[in-house]
């Protein structure tokens, strides 16, 4: 079976993208799995399916690495509205679907601007900050996040009975100054560190607020830069939450699914 295949990155979290508004891609996690892997594969933190809908302007359908439907991904929304504005489903605007419901989004010199879910509570604990921003995260501030272990703390973290039985996943943030964070994360599902992650961003930036940051938030992941934009009436309540950074094509391909497969790509 030979399936066409676009490959997208936000801000280095990286995913495969598949035109789907036929319904015909095989929802299968051995498949999705095969497709994600970096040594046997495509090579990706996640497959995005972009299908119809019959209200919005498509639905987006996410798939983490290892094969599973995952939770809302901010970085692959955002690649998913240029994958939607390069195959001309929109223009500069959209309102589409995802795992957590409905989204708006809107192109704007270059970056992808998506509104997430608004977040009605953060769990303030002694060492860490919970908070779900339309997945669950763990965010702990510490000094010197460039030496730390994320992959080693990160996964005890992760698999910890207190975050059964789901998990979480898990972010490192080092404040720089008083408007910019660092932020590093360990993420369910990839079960590795990944480049970037749009709803932990956006869940250490509101997180933050409590240290009196000021929306838009400055985020430096190991990928690039992205900004966290929202409102908030108390340090549990947030609305008007915006996504902000930029998502690009990188290529494009067949690849041919079977004992022995091929990718070709440009």
């Amino acid at each position: 079976m030979l399936i066409h295949f676009y490959k997208y990155q936000g801000t280095g979290n990286d995913f495969v993208m598949i035109d789907d508004r036929s319904e015909t891609f095989p929802q299968d996690t051995t498949l999705v799995a095969k497709l994600c892997h970096r040594r046997f594969g495509i090579g990706a933190d996640g497959l995005i399916l972009l299908q119809n809908h019959p209200e919005y302007d498509f639905r987006m359908v996410y798939f983490n690495a290892d094969g599973k439907k995952g939770s809302m991904c901010g970085n692959g929304g955002r690649c998913t509205v240029q994958f939607a504005k390069d195959l001309g489903v929109i223009a500069d605007s959209t309102t589409f679907e995802a795992a957590d419901g409905r989204h708006e989004a809107h192109v704007k010199d270059g970056l992808i601007h998506l509104k997430m879910g608004d977040v009605h509570q953060v769990k303030h604990m002694p060492a860490y900050d919970f908070l779900n921003t339309g997945s669950p995260h763990y965010v702990a501030f510490v000094d010197k996040l460039s030496e730390l272990d994320v992959v080693g703390k990160g996964k005890a973290i992760r698999y910890d009975s207190v975050f059964a039985p789901g998990g979480t996943n898990v972010n490192f943030v080092e404040q720089l100054s008083d408007n910019t964070l660092f932020v590093r994360t360990y993420e369910r599902g990839v079960e590795d560190e990944t480049y970037s992650c749009g709803t932990g961003v956006t869940a250490c930036a509101l997180a933050a607020s409590a240290r009196h940051l000021q929306s838009p938030v400055n985020i430096k992941t190991l990928g690039g830069n992205l900004q966290v934009a929202f409102q908030s009436s108390s340090p549990e309540q947030f609305t008007n939450i915006y996504l902000i950074g930029p998502a690009q094509k990188v290529y494009e391909g067949t690849i041919e699914v079977g004992e022995q497969s091929f990718i070709s790509g440009h």
